[in-house]
């Protein structure tokens, strides 16, 4: 497999390997295969979720509603911190 970069990534993956003493295969290798695990568990937390919305063991809330809530709290700990 070929993967194509980007030169100044190219150039900063050669300075890690210089600097680290290890092959700029083995940095992308693992790079990628964190990303992936990453990738996955973000997926499996996401499919989690979903299943609780679609059978109903979670309510979803209004994106909106929630963070006119959430700025609603925020100024009154400014005020509570800041009594004008």
């Amino acid at each position: 497999m070929e993967v194509h970069i980007k030169p100044e990534t190219e150039s900063r993956l050669t300075e890690l390997a210089s600097k680290s003493g290890r092959a700029t295969d083995d940095l992308v290798e693992d790079a990628l295969a964190g990303y992936l695990t990453e990738v996955a568990e973000v997926r499996e937390m996401l499919d989690g979720r979903y299943d609780d919305i679609k059978s109903g063991r979670v309510k979803p809330i209004d994106g909106e509603v929630f963070f006119g809530g959430l700025r609603q709290r925020e100024d009154e700990l400014l005020k509570q911190r800041n009594p004008k």
